[in-house]
């Protein structure tokens, strides 16, 4: 598949496509990121590097490198929680998608942001997150929330309506930020793959991951 991997960060998720056969383009803002993007690409077999292509850019400028329609799967992880205002951004990923393609959010969950400092026993850093929309990460950085109302409306109004949702890190991301991994790390996966299908676990977890379909 074509795909457009939007905030490629280091390049994981694009390698990994690539090395499954799909041809990946990642776009990333930050020079660093590119570089290290690059790097990784760098030290792939030939086949490999052939199927990724890097770009530094916005994500909120993909009308300029792009035509309409010209990706089977567009993917936003982890870069709605940096932008203050993600609707525009959405409505040109939404453009980037062939009619029955995929446009794929990775998003911090605003209905769960009482549940971390709730089980660490701070009551009154709970009863404030429930009306919050953002909240720090593990650096130290203030990054936004959404609801998932809200972004099943949003999906609906750039014509990808939401075809399926699961809940990630239901568990672990309340755990202490210093807890090593664990001995079987496989089961502590299949507990969370599990959680993340199945209600009410997955409307309590950390971050969403919503699944539109370009009409």
């Amino acid at each position: 598949m074509r795909v457009l991997d939007v905030g490629t960060g280091q390049g994981v998720q694009a390698l990994r496509l690539a090395r499954a056969g799909h041809q990946v383009t990642g776009v990333e803002q930050d020079p660093a990121m590119v570089s290290a993007a690059r790097a990784a690409l760098a030290a792939e077999p030939r086949g490999i590097r052939d199927r990724v292509r890097l770009v530094q850019g916005d994500g909120r400028d993909t009308g300029v490198h792009f035509l309409p329609g010209s990706f089977d799967v567009v993917l936003c992880h982890g870069v709605l929680m940096h932008v203050e205002e993600p609707d525009p951004l959405l409505a040109g990923l939404a453009r980037m998608v062939a009619p029955g393609g995929l446009l794929s959010l990775l998003v911090r969950n605003a209905d769960a942001l009482a549940m971390r400092p709730g089980l660490g026993g701070d009551w009154a850093g709970a009863l404030n997150a429930f009306d919050a929309t953002a909240r720090r990460d593990g650096l130290g950085q203030e990054v936004r929330a959404d609801r998932l109302r809200t972004l099943t409306a949003t999906l609906d109004g750039i014509g990808a309506p939401l075809h399926a949702w699961y809940g990630v890190r239901v568990f672990t991301d309340t755990a202490a930020d210093d807890v090593p991994a664990p001995d079987d790390l496989g089961t502590l996966l299949a507990a969370e793959e599990r959680a993340g299908r199945t209600d009410p676990y997955r409307g309590v977890a950390g971050l969403l991951h919503l699944c539109g379909v370009r009409g």
